[in-house]
């Protein structure tokens, strides 16, 4: 798919070049129009594709895969079967999301959710958290992994307790997809990088100097990020330099990325962007800019928050992001859950294609991540 973007971008360059357009921007020089015409088409290109493979290097599934009929819903209903629910960290949008859509679709389904937790982004809490669900004998558990090696007895426990497993994003280590767990479900977190990496180089015209935040941890959804960022901006536009990485491990990931975006800012004063791997740590660089009055500087991330999204309404800041579909990926983590007791097979890994977020769709793609309408201090920041 880069390939084919690549052949879009020469064609875009000859008839812009033709005309000779340029503009200037605050931080990053001279604008390319052509530059910013080939990220548009790669964005179009990219939208509705997949490009992630799952943890073990499975190729994607879609979501239809976990669909159920009538009649297995009905008998899924009979068993009046129990569910609980391990996240790794809580509180944000995200997380929201996806509870919301797994508390919704168990509903449906007759399953009782007896458990939600939040392991702070800490590995010994989650095993602990773990243990404690345990008591309670869910017939399914939902997680994701803080760490696939130190949580990896935990789960294997769980297992063997007979819990059905299914993943969000990652999977423990040792763990086998139809043995130990039912299935993982992850947004194409590859695909969010390479949106990211697209929207990014729309903003700057293809040229400029930009520094990335990434998540210092072993992460698999969040290394594919990075990855899916990297790989587009070096290959696809070489005019884009990254003059500056920095990880954080949080669990403050909004106050390490300030700090980290403080440091790029002092460092290069003419830095024209910055990548945030997700949105809290997106707000941490919003406000480092602001603080050093770089209001000019252009933001890009992963995930749509609310206060990214305000960010994208105001068009203030954040210029595009690629966006999960996290409530509908919980709808499809609880349908795999009840396939899994009437002994239905899974595929090993489904993915959710991510979704260009930018100024311009911001409030209806607020609608398609979060099956809501946008809230009310969202849909009053727009400006037209």
């Amino acid at each position: 798919m880069l390939r084919k973007t690549a052949l879009f971008a020469a064609s875009a360059a000859l008839i812009i070049g033709i005309a000779g357009c340029s503009s200037t921007t605050g931080s990053g020089g001279t604008q390319d129009s052509a530059a910013s015409q080939k990220a548009e088409k790669a964005l179009e290109e990219v939208t509705g594709q997949v490009f992630s493979k799952g943890p073990n290097g499975e190729d994607p599934s879609p979501a239809s895969d976990a669909d159920l009929t009538d009649d297995e819903i009905a008998e899924v209903k009979a068993l009046g079967a129990t569910a609980a629910i391990v996240m790794h960290y809580g509180g944000n949008d995200w997380a929201t999301a996806q509870i919301a859509g797994l508390k919704s679709e168990f509903a449906k389904l007759g399953i009782t959710v007896v458990a939600t937790t939040d392991a702070d982004f800490k590995p010994d809490k989650q095993v602990s958290d773990l243990e404690t669900v345990l008591t309670k004998k869910p017939d399914i558990i939902v997680s994701i992994p803080t760490d696939p090696v130190a949580t990896a007895s935990a789960y294997k426990a769980a297992a063997a307790a007979g819990a059905k497993l299914v993943f969000m994003d990652n999977v423990p280590q040792g763990l086998e997809a139809g043995k130990d767990y039912v299935s993982v479900v992850s947004a194409d977190n590859y695909g969010n990088g390479v949106v990211s990496a697209h929207e990014l180089a729309k903003a700057l015209g293809g040229k400029g100097t930009i520094g990335t935040i990434f998540h210092q941890a072993d992460f698999f959804v969040t290394k594919q990020r990075y990855d899916g960022f990297k790989d587009t901006i070096t290959k696809e536009y070489p005019d884009i330099k990254i003059v500056e990485e920095k990880g954080i491990a949080g669990p403050d990931f909004a106050g390490d990325a300030q700090a980290a975006a403080n440091a790029m800012l002092s460092k290069h004063a003419d830095l024209s962007g910055i990548w945030a791997v997700w949105d809290v740590p997106a707000e941490g660089v919003m406000a480092a800019a602001r603080a050093s009055g770089r209001t000019d500087l252009k933001i890009a991330t992963e995930d749509l928050g609310k206060n990214v999204a305000i960010a994208l309404a105001k068009d203030q800041l954040v210029v595009g992001l690629g966006a999960q579909v996290p409530f509908d990926q919980g709808v499809t983590e609880a349908r795999l859950g009840a396939g899994a007791l009437l002994g239905k097979t899974a595929p090993p890994y489904i993915a959710l294609s991510a979704l260009p977020v930018d100024h311009e769709n911001v409030l209806d793609a607020w609608k398609k991540v979060y099956h809501q309408d946008p809230p009310k201090d969202l849909k009053d920041s727009y400006k037209k």
